[in-house]
């Protein structure tokens, strides 16, 4: 029974692993957009900030929440198809030139090999086996010379499609005091703490992930989203104070 939790949970991290790009990108940006129309409002200090400025708090923050996170997840997806097409574009004429000049391509990979330490024998052996495999040698050329690799293992809708959920699940957590309960003098402070702990959500999700430094881990992300925040309040008070 152990083994069988470890091996879920083991694939649990592995899928939030292939996606954490798009889960820290559109988590962190979620709560730092939303929360800024908070800090915002509240650095403005508009007359009737319980009554109005709690409406316009949350007509602005969910409208800024839906509207954002489809442009997020939709711009994650164009942005992996494009992708997708430039490697295809750049892979067939990489595959084109091989054809023609197959010899200085092996050349090529043998200088790079010996550049690297590898003992010239060696090396020759190894261009002389990969011209072989045209299409070995076309992936390595995109990795070597282009930096890109075979994007086919990465689904544009789904990347699009996490990036949209993350956004909303962690970037609606600052607008959850004024949800729940009626806006106050005291609200403020809740939005604040959950921000806080949305943060340091997504900082513990980056931690157990990558298994970086947790304090690293959190603290940057806690950092990035404070920094954004206090740029929010401090525009609101030069704006509205």
């Amino acid at each position: 029974m152990q083994s069988t939790a470890d091996s879920q949970e083991s694939k649990g991290i592995a899928r939030m692993r292939d996606f954490l790009k798009q889960i820290v990108f559109g988590g962190n940006d979620g709560i730092v957009t939303t929360f800024a129309i908070v800090a915002g409002f509240a650095g403005a200090q508009a007359e009737g900030t319980a009554q109005i400025g709690g409406i316009a708090v949350l007509v602005f923050g969910l409208a800024n929440l839906f509207a954002d996170a489809v442009s997020m997840g939709l711009g994650e997806f164009l942005s992996l198809r494009s992708r997708h097409a430039m490697y295809r574009t750049r892979r067939g004429s990489i595959s084109a030139d091989l054809q023609n000049e197959g010899q200085r391509a092996t050349i090529a990979i043998e200088q790079f090999l010996t550049d690297r330490g590898v003992p010239d024998a060696r090396a020759r052996d190894i261009g002389s086996g990969l011209s072989e495999h045209p299409e070995v040698q076309a992936e390595l050329a995109m990795m070597f010379e282009h930096g890109m690799t075979d994007p086919d293992g990465e689904s544009p809708w789904k990347s699009g499609l996490v990036t949209f959920v993350a956004f909303v699940m962690f970037g609606a957590l600052p607008l959850l005091p004024y949800l729940l309960g009626q806006s106050g003098k005291g609200t403020l402070g809740w939005s604040v703490a959950t921000t806080l702990i949305a943060l340091v959500a997504l900082g513990l999700l980056r931690w157990r992930v990558t298994e970086d430094a947790a304090p690293q881990a959190i603290g940057e992300t806690v950092l990035v989203g404070a920094l954004c925040a206090g740029v929010a309040y401090g525009v609101g008070w030069l704006v509205g104070g």
